[in-house]
Parts: C-alpha cells; structure tokens; sequence
C-alpha cells in the first residue's frame, strides 16, 4: 500500500533515516488513509531518541520530551514525532508512571488503543500493520489491541473513546472489547470530567450520535451522568411511539451536527423520568418536563465542566423546546421576548426534530404550529418590533429626567414600557413612552 506523504512528514522521515533511524507515520493518520480520509494530523514515531531529534531540527518544541514526543516545525506546519516505547504501570488509569524508550515497532504500536490506530508506514519500509487494523477496518470493527482489560486499566478514557470511534465510523465494536467496557466501566471514574466531556461531545458530533446509547449500555453513564440511566421509560401516550431514550437518539439523528444543537437535542426531555405520571387509563404525562429537565441539563452540564455559555444556551433550549405560542404577533412577540432572539432558529430546528421523532399523530398539524411561529417570528424580527428593553426608543437617563431617581423602580418602569411595547409596537416613540412613563409615575409605581 502505498500512501502520499505530505512533504514535511516525507522529510522528517528522510532525515531520521539518513541519520541511521527508523521512522513512520502512525496511528490515525494512517488508519484515514486507509479509509481514504484525509488525515488532521500527521504523527511520526521512530527509534531516534528526543535529543537526538532536537538535533536534528531547526525548530522544536518539547511537547512532552518526559514521554518521548518532540514537535517540529516545518514550513507546512507541526509534527509531532515520539520516540518507540514502552509504557509502564498506570497506577491512576490515565497515564503511564514511566515510559521506556525501545528499539522495537512491534513494541510501541502494540501499547496503543485499538488496531484500527495502530498502523505504520514510510516510503522505504512500507505498510506495517502488525494487530489486523485494515482486516478491522474492512469488516468495519473496533477492536482492542491485544488484551481488551489491559489497554483499559492503562487508560479508562479509551472505553469512551471505543464508542466515540464506533460513531465516527458507524463501525461494530468486538464482542471482547464490548465486554471488558462492561466489566470495567466504573473505571471511568479515575477520568477527569473535562476529559469525559470531550469524548461524550464528540460522539454527539458524529454521523451516529445515536451511538451514545452503548455508553449506558455498558455502564458508562452510570459513572458521569447517572440521570440519563432512568431514561428507558415508556411513554404511554398517543403522541409517541419511543421510550424517551429512542426517542431522543431519533432526535440526535434529526438534528445538525451542530455542538449547540445536538447537546440541546440530547438533553431536551432528560426532565421526563422525574416528571412522569400516569392516569387511570395508563396514559402517561409529563408537565413540567421542559421545566425540570432545565434544571438538570444546567447541572449535569456543570458537573462536565462545560463553559458557561454553552450551559445557557442549551438550557434556554431545552426549557422552551415544547413552547407553543398562540397564532397572535402578541403572543410570539412575547415568546421571543422571554426565550431570547439568540436562540432562533436553533429553536425550530429542535421542535420539528422533537416532532419528527413522535408518532404521527397530528403531526401536520403540529409542524404547520411550528411553520407559523417561525414565520411570525421573521415577521417581526423584519418589522424591528421591540422585543427587549434595549429596543425602547426611551432609556433609564430619560425616566431620571422625570424625576425618578436611580435604582430598581426605574428597571420596573421599563419594564413595564416594555409590556405595552409588545402588546402594541406603535407605542414605542419616545414621545408616546415618555408619556406613558409619565402616567406610570404619578400613579405610585
């Protein structure tokens, strides 16, 4: 197999090998090619030891010089090449108490994760695929390398990462490895939740985001989001035909693969577990569910060390996803108002993916809701309507001028502004507000 180098990995490898060396590229950069990807990074791995690559090289710099890898940098931009080695015990189940460097290939591709990354080429000394990573790849399996338990003792994240792979690739994970995740899930534990959270999110991203399943089927979520465990619920109603977990892998599916959107459409209905009740004719309910299901998303989310915008946008669309304003200006203006315009048309995105994943019950009619907010909604975004206080043609200095002094009673006063504003857009003229802040006043507010 031959595969097209770019030209600094080509001379990277050139000069080690002149200077007596052995040297390839590794691990994804290789597994995409031989899925005809084109790889993000390009990886070396050769015997030549860090100092002796530092000679080697104009510039470098020492990325983890303790472990073997040294980045260089070339015009086309950075490689990082790591000396062969030998990991040895992980005693906190995410990184090596030492490593030693080896003379041996064999030795350092048969410490890495799963066959599928545990390829190496170079022009000179070809295609070495030592664990049946292509044989994998063609049968569109992800396998441990060598003994599925010890590559997870080592590094309890690759029982994330397993998923993760599977997604990208739409890939089946070997019975074995599928196995040990099981065994070993509370592992996890050792990891820390940033980490967790990476890999959760970039399952999300994938083509597969309904993958995420297999973390709570082998006991994954049980460790860093015991609340989705309870999400195998029926839904006794007419309106669905899913328990609440398919029916939100439906929605993933649905949805762009967009970090916002698919964390919202992940999290929408994790308020339904807590919210259930069934009636005497065994027909389920779910009130208040948006609400609820806010409250734990923002905590879940916190838990995972996610930024704080990204918690409020996806709570904010996982309280209003069920929203269903009345056909009125009034009431989508005032919708708008309380959610935000930021998060349109993320908003619809989501509440056609929620109905799309329900039975076909009224389904037209709930889309054709759908269509009309979001057409009153353009409406009066184009018209300028005012929507938040920011958009009364009158400010707090104005209200001062009447003679109110600073402080919370001139927040109320535009907010009250902002009320009659929405209710009635011709309103807002500062001399229309200033006269019903006038009138506002001298009744007491």
């Amino acid at each position: 197999m031959k595969i097209n180098l770019p030209t600094g990995a080509e001379n990277i490898i050139r000069t080690l090998e002149d200077h007596g060396h052995e040297a390839f590229v590794v691990g994804g950069c290789v597994r995409d090619c031989v899925l005809g990807l084109k790889p993000q990074d390009w990886d070396i791995t050769t015997d030549a030891k860090p100092l002796e690559v530092k000679r080697l090289f104009t510039r470098t710099v020492d990325t983890g010089i303790k472990h073997g890898t040294v980045t260089v940098l070339l015009p086309d931009g950075a490689y990082e090449v790591t000396t062969f080695r030998i990991d040895g015990k992980y005693s906190d189940g995410r990184h090596p108490d030492s490593v030693t460097f080896t003379p041996s290939l064999e030795e350092d591709l048969k410490r890495r994760d799963f066959t599928i990354n545990a390829m190496a080429y170079s022009d000179s000394r070809g295609f070495k695929d030592l664990f049946g990573g292509a044989e994998d790849l063609k049968a569109h399996v992800i396998r441990a390398v060598g003994d599925p338990e010890e590559r997870f003792h080592e590094d309890a994240l690759r029982m994330m990462r397993v998923v993760r792979f599977a997604a990208r690739f739409g890939f089946e994970i070997e019975d074995d490895t599928l196995r040990a995740i099981s065994e070993l899930h509370e592992l996890l534990s050792k990891v820390s939740y940033e980490r967790i959270r990476d890999e959760f999110t970039k399952t999300l991203l994938t083509d597969n985001p309904d993958y995420i399943k297999l973390m709570r089927e082998t006991g994954l979520t049980h460790v860093f989001m015991p609340e989705w465990d309870q999400m195998v619920i029926p839904q006794h109603t007419i309106h669905h035909i899913y328990n609440v977990e398919d029916h939100t892998m439906s929605v993933l599916r649905l949805t762009p693969k967009d970090r916002i959107l698919r964390l919202s459409a992940f999290f929408h209905d994790i308020g339904k577990p807590v919210s259930r009740t069934t009636d005497k004719n065994g027909t389920d309910h779910f009130k208040h569910h948006p609400e609820r299901g806010a409250l734990i998303t923002a905590d879940v989310m916190r838990r995972l060390r996610f930024d704080r915008d990204t918690i409020k946008k996806c709570v904010n669309l996982v309280r209003w996803h069920d929203l269903r304003p009345d056909d009125s200006d009034e009431a989508v203006r005032k919708a708008v108002s309380e959610i935000g315009t930021g998060a349109f048309p993320d908003l619809f995105i989501l509440k056609r993916a929620d109905i799309l994943s329900q039975s076909t019950y009224k389904r037209a009619e709930k889309l054709a809701e759908i269509d009309m907010f979001e057409r009153r909604y353009n409406e009066i975004i184009s018209r300028h309507d005012p929507l938040s206080i920011g958009d009364l043609e009158i400010s707090g200095k104005d209200i001062m001028e009447l003679g109110v002094n600073k402080g919370p009673v001139i927040g109320r006063i535009l907010s009250g502004l902002l009320s009659m504003a929405i209710k009635d857009p011709s309103v807002n003229t500062h001399d229309k507000l200033l006269d019903l802040a006038s009138a506002m006043i001298e009744s007491g507010m």
